[in-house]
């Protein structure tokens, strides 16, 4: 997929600068030239001898060199290739592309540039989560810059959460999702995934019983037709799929904004297992056990998602797509709630414990839409997730 492709790799100052040697090689190994950039600050981490030759071709470092300048050389960089990859992308790069500024050769290239950018962040957790850098992000977002990562993990500097940087596979992945020539290229496509979990005390909650496979499964055979994918997900066992843009969230409130957030789309995938009901006032702190006496828990119903989107009157995305797990009568089920809801299609299956379907790696469907029921063949939940990308990818084809 990536033969032939230049990638302009900018290489930012962090302890993260070593994995960008490893993204260099696996690039190359997939066809792609790479062209690397290197801050001042990159060049304390990793040396521009090691990234020369990995790369087989010369580092560029200084902004001001006279040689390359007399032809405006920034400017040719900058639109020479066909993506710039900026990874990692340390909290003042990202500042400086988010306020437009142009003081050393890589902010240069990425405000003189009309080449889709690609940003892998990567920094301290508390540096991420300030508000400062989310504004950023939003901002970087809104300019369509590509952001893949960051992960949770340990960092360099003790502490843990997100703010690691996505590992090299997980950069590559981005790359051929954002350069690919799918028959979703330039559609903009939303999935939610996995449970949520609606907070009864600081240590209790609801939830219900999802992996979040089967979205995970979605979201991947969507980039790799060469959706833009956004992926919500709720705290599930499954890890969310590579190239695409992650949004954690736990509570369906946290879900619905995320929805909302992420509009407009072309598509909406609403995958989740989404708690309908939530308890209509958590407690600040653990509710402590009672010889004798039971607490009594008052629920709420929670927002539905899947309604809200199907019935929205402007702004709503031309293929809405819900699920439907149930364990009787699942077409009659099915049916109803796809008119209840005002969605295009559902996606229906028997959860039945006998099934095995409900945490298990396969899964058996009926696509229901306006014109009725097609019933596939059990099939791995990967296979599902190729079969129906394909069947978005044909109805959004046909909406053009």
């Amino acid at each position: 997929m990536l033969s032939s492709k230049h990638i302009l790799l900018i290489i930012g100052g962090g302890i993260a600068a070593y994995k960008s040697l490893d993204l260099i090689r696996r690039l190359r190994e997939r066809g792609a030239t790479v062209t690397p950039v290197l801050t001042r600050a990159g060049g304390e981490f990793v040396t521009p001898l090691s990234v020369s030759a990995l790369a087989g071709v010369e580092v560029h470092q200084d902004l001001f060199d006279l040689t390359k300048e007399a032809d405006m050389g920034h400017i040719q960089l900058s639109r020479s290739a066909d993506l710039l990859v900026v990874a990692p992308g340390t909290a003042d790069l990202m500042a400086k592309m988010a306020q437009g500024r142009a003081d050393d050769l890589a902010s240069t290239l990425l405000l003189a540039t009309d080449t889709p950018v690609l940003v892998a962040p990567s920094m301290n957790v508390r540096m991420w989560d300030h508000p400062a850098t989310q504004r950023n992000i939003a901002t970087l977002k809104a300019d369509g810059v590509a952001i893949v990562g960051p992960n949770d993990g340990d960092m360099a500097c003790g502490e843990y959460g997100p703010g690691r940087m996505a590992e090299p596979l997980e950069i590559v992945a981005a790359i051929e999702a954002k350069m690919g020539d799918g028959p979703l290229k330039g559609k903009r496509v939303l999935v939610t995934s996995g449970p949520t979990h609606e907070p009864i005390d600081p240590v209790r909650y609801i939830a219900n019983r999802s992996s979040g496979a089967q979205g995970t499964a979605i979201g991947a055979a969507l980039a790799a037709l060469g959706a833009e994918v956004v992926f919500v997900t709720g705290p599930a066992d499954a890890p969310p799929p590579s190239g695409v843009e992650v949004v954690k969230v736990q509570s369906a409130a946290e879900m619905l904004a995320a929805v909302e957030a992420a509009l407009p789309v072309d598509a909406g995938i609403f995958a989740a297992a989404v708690a309908d009901w939530r308890v209509a006032s958590e407690s600040g702190s653990k509710i402590k056990k009672q010889d004798g006496k039971l607490p009594t828990l008052e629920f709420a119903e929670n927002a539905d998602i899947l309604a809200k989107v199907s019935q929205m009157k402007t702004g709503r995305p031309s293929l809405v797509v819900g699920f439907a797990a149930e364990t009787d009568d699942v077409i009659t089920n099915a049916t109803a709630k796809r008119k209840r809801k005002g969605c295009d299609w559902i996606v229906a299956n028997d959860v039945s414990p006998e099934t095995g379907i409900m945490g298990g790696s396969e899964n058996d469907v009926m696509l229901i839409s306006e014109t009725g029921s097609e019933d596939w063949p059990r099939m791995s939940k990967e296979a599902v997730a190729e079969r129906l990308a394909l069947k978005i990818a044909e109805e959004l084809a046909d909406a053009d």
